[in-house]
């Protein structure tokens, strides 16, 4: 029996979107091919990950698949966590004349690594991007043979590119229909093959796309572009596009889901007496901001509304200020002076901190 998509999350049916994002995080960048290269066993779990979070992670589709249908389960995504379908995905299709193809037609997936600036990830984005994957060839028009003509029926389907098979079921002997094996599901032979192409109908190039990132994408995300992956021949399924998301560090702020953290340096004369200081912002505008009186170094305020928006979600974080005190350099004699003066004024109960700590 198939694994359910909560099975391949590893997560119950009343999950979280919160938990199923955080585990599927968590499983793409296990089975990321670029982390993995060469074992296909891998390749092949995530791309089951990435197909039950297509699923899981969008609220509607998930409520389909939550629905149970007259058969008792859930809604049809693609035949199971794999795509690889089932027996009863044949039993069905016999009936319209269609049948599961083994799933070597389809074009396969391609995994990128994308950077973007810390501004790009907060604030979105439309990027062009650049994927080598297989194109049909221009000269033959995909079809591998020479000037896209040079090519006669296959006698084996009739130039249908199927033929039917029986299988012994539990409901008895069931005709049903599969790629022909003989011209591989095209319905032709090729007479001459494309100089181009070798007969292939496929070449690889460079391709320009252009890719919008959302506002609020997170570091090493997962994003699925579906079907622009690697093509393939005869009308069959693209793969998809799969892109890890690299986000670089901004010289100032830190991310902490959509709240933006910064430090600020004051002087020690405005922590003592309270002041009006500006805060920056990743928009570039600067927050006026009444600085308390007393305030301790390390002492973090929350700026609301001024993080990351999540227009998706209609939320937006907060701005997080760290206050950093700074202590002045090269005193002058006077100033010295002053500072000892100041000093012997003040009472030992006026400082917290160091009178508990003697006290213990």
């Amino acid at each position: 029996m198939a694994k359910s998509y909560y099975d391949v999350l590893g997560v119950s049916k009343t999950a979280s979107d919160e938990e199923i994002k955080s585990a599927y995080r968590k499983l793409a960048k296990k089975y990321h091919p670029d982390l993995n290269p060469g074992d296909k066993a891998v390749a092949d779990l995530f791309k089951e990950v990435n197909e039950a979070y297509e699923v899981l992670g969008d609220p509607q589709k998930r409520a389909a698949y939550d629905k149970p249908s007259s058969g008792g389960g859930g809604a049809d995504f693609g035949g199971g966590a794999g795509g690889a379908g089932s027996f009863f995905d044949d039993f069905v299709n016999m009936f319209n004349g269609q049948a599961r193809e083994g799933g070597g037609s389809n074009g396969g997936d391609i995994s990128m690594n994308v950077t973007l600036t810390f501004e790009e990830a907060a604030f979105g984005v439309a990027k062009d991007i650049s994927v080598n994957r297989f194109e049909p060839c221009s000269s033959c028009r995909g079809t591998g043979a020479k000037g896209g003509t040079q090519y006669v029926k296959c006698n084996n389907c009739g130039g249908t590119g199927k033929v039917r098979f029986a299988q012994e079921t539990p409901f008895g002997r069931v005709v049903s229909m599969k790629a022909c094996n003989v011209c591989g599901g095209t319905g032709r032979i090729i007479k001459e093959a494309c100089p181009s192409c070798g007969g292939r109908g496929l070449l690889r190039k460079n391709t320009s796309l252009r890719i919008t990132f959302p506002a609020g994408i997170e570091p090493n995300q997962i994003m699925t572009v579906p079907g622009e992956g690697e093509r393939s021949r005869n009308g069959a399924k693209a793969g998809n596009l799969v892109l890890m998301v690299n986000v670089m560090p901004h010289k100032f702020f830190k991310r902490k889901g959509l709240d933006l953290a910064v430090e600020v340096a004051t002087t020690f004369t405005q922590a003592l007496l309270g002041d009006k200081i500006y805060v920056p912002t990743l928009k570039g505008a600067k927050v006026a901001f009444p600085l308390p009186e007393g305030t301790q170094s390390g002492t973090t305020f929350k700026l609301k509304g001024h993080g990351i928006e999540n227009a998706k979600k209609g939320v937006t974080g907060d701005l997080l200020v760290t206050i950093d005190i700074e202590l002045p350099k090269n005193l002058t004699k006077e100033q010295k002076n002053k500072i000892k003066e100041l000093h012997e004024s003040f009472k030992p109960d006026q400082y917290d901190k160091a009178r508990e700590f003697f006290k213990k």
